[in-house]
C-alpha cells in the first residue's frame, strides 16, 4: 500500500516529490490547481486596479537594503534578486485596495517565469538554501507584511519560513516579522476593512527596496510593533529561536494607548549556531515537538 511504501522512504522525511522532477511538477500542479480554481470562482473582491496618481495621505512607509550578508551565499544571487524585485514591484506599484477588497501578491504579479525576465535567485525550501527562478521575492513579502502591520489592513493569508536560515546581519526588524512566497498557493493577502481606499506602492532604488501605504483621509489610529519573550533555545542537538510580536494601537491625535493585539508567536529551528556569548536556554524535546506542530 501507499502507506507502507511511505514507511520505507529514508528517515529524512523528504517529500515524495523530491525524488523525481515529474513527481515535483505533479505535486506543484496538485497544489496550484485549487488556487487557480478559487481565483475564478470566488466571490471575494480582489484588488486589481492600479493608479499612477498617489492618494494624498501616507499611513506608513518602509525600506530594506537590497544587498546584505547572508551567511556564505553567493553574492551574485542577490544581484539577481534585484532584477526579480524590479519586475514584481512594478506589477504591484500603485494598486488601490477599495473598501471590502483583498490585495493578493500573486494575483498582481502572476507566475514569475524566465520568459517574463525573472532570473535565478536565493530560495529557502525544506530547511535549506537553494537556487531557483524568481528567488528573492520574499524580501518583497517581508516589506509588504511589515507595512501592513502598521496599517488598518487585515492580514488574511501569510506564511513564514519554518526555520531561521541566517545569523542576524544588518537586521533591523524583530525576528519572525517577515513573510514568504511561492507561486501561487503560498501568498500574502491583505483585506481592507475600512470605508476608504488604501493604495500600496512599491519600487526599487539603487540601494533599497521601498514601499509605502497611502489613503485618502487621516486615520484615527496609529500602530507600532513590539517584540517580547525573545529566546534562543537548545535541546542539546539543535538550536531554536522563539519570540512573540504584538501590535500596540494608539490614538493618532493624542497618542493615548487604545489596545494591544497579538500579531504572532514564532518558534523555529535555527540553521546556524548562536553567536558566542548568546544566552541559550534548554528546552525539552517534547516541547519542541509540541511547539513545532
Amino acid at each position: 500500500s501507499l502507506r507502507r511504501f511511505m514507511t520505507l522512504l529514508p528517515s529524512t522525511r523528504k517529500p515524495l516529490s523530491s525524488y523525481h522532477p515529474a513527481l515535483y511538477k505533479l505535486s506543484l500542479l496538485r497544489q496550484r490547481f485549487p488556487v487557480w480554481l478559487r481565483w475564478y470562482t470566488t466571490t471575494k473582491k480582489i484588488a486589481l486596479t492600479k493608479s499612477a496618481t498617489h492618494l494624498p495621505t501616507r499611513i506608513t512607509k518602509h525600506q530594506s537594503l537590497l544587498i546584505r550578508k547572508l551567511g556564505t551565499t553567493d553574492l551574485q544571487l542577490q544581484y539577481n534578486k534585484i532584477k526579480n524585485l524590479k519586475l514584481a514591484t512594478a506589477a504591484i506599484d500603485g494598486v488601490v485596495v477599495q473598501p471590502g477588497e483583498t490585495f493578493s501578491v500573486w494575483r498582481l504579479v502572476g507566475e514569475p517565469t524566465a520568459k517574463k525576465g525573472y532570473v535565478e535567485g536565493l530560495l529557502l525550501s525544506h530547511g535549506e538554501a537553494s537556487v531557483g527562478i524568481c528567488g528573492g521575492l520574499c524580501q518583497l513579502a517581508n516589506l509588504l507584511y511589515w507595512m501592513a502591520l502598521h496599517s488598518p489592513l487585515v492580514v488574511t493569508q501569510r506564511y513564514r519560513h519554518s526555520f531561521d536560515a541566517f545569523p542576524d546581519s544588518g537586521r533591523t526588524l524583530p525576528f519572525g516579522s517577515g513573510a514568504t512566497l511561492f507561486y501561487n498557493y503560498i501568498d500574502l493577502q491583505l483585506y481592507n476593512p475600512t470605508n476608504q481606499p488604501i493604495q500600496i506602492c512599491t519600487w526599487v532604488t539603487d540601494d533599497h527596496l521601498k514601499g509605502m501605504i497611502l489613503t485618502t483621509d487621516i486615520l484615527k489610529e496609529s500602530y507600532s510593533i513590539v517584540e517580547r519573550d525573545h529566546q534562543f533555545l537548545t535541546d542539546g542537538n539543535k538550536f531554536y529561536r522563539a519570540n512573540k510580536l504584538f501590535c500596540l494601537v494608539s490614538d493618532r491625535m493624542t497618542g493615548a494607548f487604545l489596545r494591544e493585539e497579538v500579531v504572532c508567536e514564532n518558534f523555529c529551528e535555527m540553521k546556524y549556531v548562536p553567536p558566542e556569548g548568546t544566552v541559550v536556554h534548554p528546552i525539552d524535546p517534547k516541547e519542541v515537538k509540541l511547539r513545532s506542530s
